[in-house]
């Protein structure tokens, strides 16, 4: 009898122990899955901030940092990624209809090319940044926006061409391969709206975003 009962114990606290494991395990997969959600509402920059306080720590900081004002980034980040932190190009169609490569390994908020964030990472000595991680995510755009700015004068508070340099590189930019495309240049124009008006929202609610003990 005294057997049986130890085993019984045993028995129930194996599966306490069990079940304890999966318990952590599942909350830690929906805070993580919490956490890197795109924000509620992607249209209003001070909506994004209330709901995401560490986004706009984040943003404070690259702005600090390299002088490219919040707006600014954030909007070249919407236009990216929708702010999803796992975004990847969509895949080409074979035949028309058979899911095949896709046409870069951009990847991440910021949809940085793996030898671009190579570049970035060797050049701030940031080596463990991640692009999936949206602090590192936002001073990679500032990092860039201020590259664009110092090798071919772009103004870090114009987001039109500020937008095409990131989508054409430097050099690209100063040769004008964006000329001919219409596509681009149209989302370089949604990247310069979204922003002027993000700019002007954010007057409106950064001074409550600034109270608190967590910006520092």
């Amino acid at each position: 009898m005294h057997g049986l009962l130890k085993k019984f114990i045993k028995y129930g606290v194996t599966r306490w122990r069990v079940g304890s494991v999966l318990l952590v395990a599942l909350w830690s997969v929906v805070i993580s899955a919490c956490a890197t959600a795109p924000p509620k509402n992607v249209a209003d920059i001070c909506a994004i901030f209330d709901e995401k306080r560490g986004w706009y720590k984040a943003a404070k900081k690259s702005e600090k940092r390299w002088g490219t004002p919040i707006h600014v980034q954030m909007s070249i980040i919407r236009q990216e990624s929708s702010f999803k932190f796992d975004a990847r190009p969509p895949r080409t169609k074979l035949f028309g209809f058979i899911p095949w490569t896709r046409p870069s390994d951009a990847y991440g908020y910021a949809q940085a090319l793996d030898s671009t964030w190579e570049w970035y990472k060797d050049d701030t000595g940031r080596r463990f940044a991640d692009r999936d991680d949206f602090d590192d995510a936002i001073d990679f755009v500032g990092w860039y926006t201020n590259m664009s700015n110092a090798s071919v004068g772009i103004s870090k508070w114009d987001p039109y061409n500020q937008y095409l340099a990131y989508h054409e590189g430097q050099e690209g930019w100063r040769h004008g391969t964006y000329r001919k495309k219409g596509w681009l240049k149209e989302t370089a124009r949604h990247v310069d709206y979204r922003a002027r008006e993000w700019g002007a929202q954010l007057q409106r609610c950064e001074d409550d975003l600034d109270d608190g003990w967590w910006i520092f």
